[in-house]
C-alpha cells in the first residue's frame, strides 16, 4: 500500500464476502465506494455506518474520477455496463479474493475452513475460541457471527480465520476463491457435489481442492473427517503436510476396525454424552481434552466444533480452552435460529440447501425432539419448508436424493418457484413424510399455518430470503383462531 490513500470501488458490495472485504478495506485506510444491484439492510446499514458510499444500480456514472482500483464480485459478468466501462477505459481491476491476498493474507496465519457444509459455523466457532483466547484474530466469514459485531474484522494478532469457498474468483479468474488464501491450516470439512453452474461433477471439484491442498506448507495442518471418500481421494493425489483426522462416536467402532487400521485410535475423537449432541467429550490421541456443554444441537455441529477445536490447538490454543469457549458459542444466524414462538409453536431458520445439509439439520431437530419426550417435556411434530434456490437445486441435480434426506420430518412444504427447472411435485410420490408442493407463498403459508399446532416445530430451510416467510408465518399464527 502507498503512502497517497488509494479510492477503492466494490462491484457487488452488499454480499456477505465483499461486504466483509469492504470493512476491511476501510480499516486498512483506503476510501471505500460500492455499487450493488440490491443496496439493502444489513449489509448496507453496516457499511453505511463505516462511511462508505453505497449506489444502488450498475450506472457507469458510478465511477468517479479519482478511483484507483476496481474490484470485481464474482457475481458480475460481461454486458454489466460497469464492467464493459471498466474494460473499455483500462481501469485497474482485480478479484476480492486476489486483493485480499495482496493486502491482508500475504503476511498473515491463516486458518481456512473449507467445505461443502458448516464453513460459516465452523469459522465462527474458530473465530471466537481465538477470541477467547485473548488472540485478537482477524477474520472475514460469510455469514453473521453473532459472538463478534460483524463479519469481518482485520485483527490485531497474526491469525486469520477465513471461510474458504470453492466458488469461482470472478468473471476473468475462474479459480476457486480459496485457491488465493494460502493457509497454514486447512480445515476440510466434507466434499459433496454442488455448484452445478459452475463445475461439471465432483472430479471438477475435488480437482480445485487439491490446487488449495497443494498450497499448504510442510510446516502447516490439514484437518478432516476420517471417514469422508471424497476427502480421501483428494489428498491421495498428493498432500506434503501432515494431516489429523476426526471421528464422531469413537465408542461405537468396533474392535476389528482399529486393528485393522491403528491410525483410528490416533487424531480426534468424540464421544456424545446425549442423543441431540448438546454435550460431548472430545478426545485428541486418546487423551480426554474436555467436554463441551452448549445450546446447539446435531452431529453436523459436533464436526463443526471438533474442527475449530483442533484449528485452534494448531494455533496455539490449548483444547482445554477452546471446550470452554464453545460454552459460550452463539450459532451464527440463519444456522437452526429460533426467529419466534407463537401459541407454542416454533419457527426457525436454517441456511440448509443441499440434501445432505437438509437431513442433518431435520435430524438434530429429530434428536431434540427425542430428548424432550425423555424429559417428559411437549414434543410435537417437524415441519420442514423448502425453497429451492441455489443454482444446483433449481437444476434438479439432487432431485434422487432429496426423498431420503426428508425422512426425519413429518410433514414436508415446498414452494416451486417459476425458476425450477423440473417438476418438484414428483417428490410427493417419493417422500415417506406427507409432502405438499405449492406455486404461491400466501397459499403455502396458509397451509402450514392450518396444520401447525402446539409443540410443533417448523424448520424454514433456504439460503435466500424465501419473502419472508418467517416473518409471515410467525404472524398468520399469531393471528389465527385457534
Amino acid at each position: 500500500m502507498t503512502n497517497k490513500i488509494q479510492h477503492l470501488h466494490i462491484l457487488g458490495i452488499c454480499g456477505t464476502f465483499m461486504g466483509g472485504l469492504a470493512a476491511i478495506a476501510k480499516e486498512l485506510g483506503f476510501k471505500v465506494s460500492g455499487s450493488d444491484a440490491n443496496v439493502y439492510p444489513p449489509m448496507s446499514t453496516q457499511l453505511e455506518q463505516l462511511g462508505i458510499e453505497l449506489m444502488s444500480g450498475y450506472q457507469v456514472d458510478n465511477f468517479s474520477d479519482d478511483i484507483d482500483l476496481v474490484i470485481v464480485g464474482n457475481a458480475m459478468s460481461r454486458g454489466n455496463t460497469m464492467v464493459e466501462y471498466m474494460l473499455d477505459r483500462n481501469i485497474p481491476y482485480t478479484s476480492g479474493p486476489q486483493w485480499l491476498l495482496d493486502n491482508v493474507l500475504k503476511d498473515r496465519w491463516v486458518l481456512a475452513v473449507s467445505g461443502t457444509h458448516g464453513k460459516t459455523t465452523t469459522s465462527s466457532m474458530l473465530a471466537w475460541i481465538l477470541e477467547y483466547a485473548h488472540m485478537s484474530p482477524g477474520f472475514l466469514i460469510g455469514g453473521v457471527p453473532q459472538n463478534f459485531s460483524s463479519s469481518a474484522r482485520l485483527g490485531d494478532a497474526p491469525f486469520f480465520v477465513i471461510e474458504a469457498d470453492e466458488y469461482d474468483s470472478a468473471f476473468f479468474d475462474k479459480r476457486s476463491k480459496f485457491v488465493h488464501y494460502r493457509p497454514r491450516t486447512l480445515v476440510i470439512n466434507n466434499l459433496e457435489f454442488d455448484h452445478a453452474d459452475i463445475f461439471d461433477d465432483l472430479s471438477d471439484i475435488q480437482k480445485q481442492f487439491h490446487h488449495l491442498i497443494r498450497m499448504v506448507p510442510s510446516n502447516g495442518l490439514i484437518l478432516s473427517p476420517a471417514d469422508e471418500e471424497a476427502i480421501s481421494e483428494t489428498l491421495a493425489m498428493g498432500c506434503w503436510t501432515p494431516n489429523e483426522f476426526s471421528i464422531r462416536d469413537v465408542q461405537q467402532l468396533s474392535r476389528k476396525a482399529f486393528k485393522q487400521d491403528p491410525q483410528l485410535a490416533m487424531g480426534w475423537q468424540v464421544e456424545k454424552l446425549n442423543a441431540q449432541g448438546s454435550e460431548f467429550i472430545v478426545n485428541f490421541n486418546g487423551k480426554k481434552q474436555g467436554v463441551v456443554k452448549w445450546d446447539l444441537i446435531g452431529d453436523f455441529n459436533i464436526d463443526n466444533a471438533v474442527m475449530a477445536i483442533a484449528a485452534a490447538r494448531h494455533a496455539g490454543v490449548p483444547s482445554s480452552v477452546s471446550t470452554e469457549a464453545l460454552a459460550e458459542f452463539i450459532n451464527t444466524k440463519r444456522r437452526f435460529e429460533l426467529r419466534g414462538t407463537v401459541n407454542n409453536i416454533s419457527v426457525y431458520d436454517d441456511f440448509a440447501h443441499h440434501p445432505t445439509a437438509i437431513a442433518k439439520t431435520l435430524a438434530g431437530v429429530r434428536a431434540k425432539l427425542a430428548q424432550q419426550k425423555e424429559e417428559h417435556a411437549q414434543a410435537g411434530r417437524i415441519f420442514a419448508v423448502l425453497e429451492f434456490r441455489s443454482n444446483t437445486m433449481k437444476s434438479g441435480i439432487h432431485k434422487q436424493s432429496l426423498p431420503q434426506s426428508l425422512i426425519d420430518a413429518d410433514q414436508v412444504f415446498i414452494y416451486q418457484d417459476e425458476q425450477i427447472t423440473w417438476s418438484v411435485s414428483d417428490l410427493i410420490n417419493q417422500c415417506k413424510p406427507p409432502c405438499q408442493v405449492e406455486e404461491n407463498i400466501e397459499k403455502l403459508v396458509e397451509n402450514i399455518t392450518q396444520q401447525a399446532q402446539a409443540g410443533d416445530i417448523i424448520v424454514v430451510m433456504s439460503n435466500g430470503s424465501f419473502a419472508g416467510i418467517h416473518d409471515k408465518l410467525l404472524n398468520r399464527l399469531g393471528n389465527r383462531i385457534v
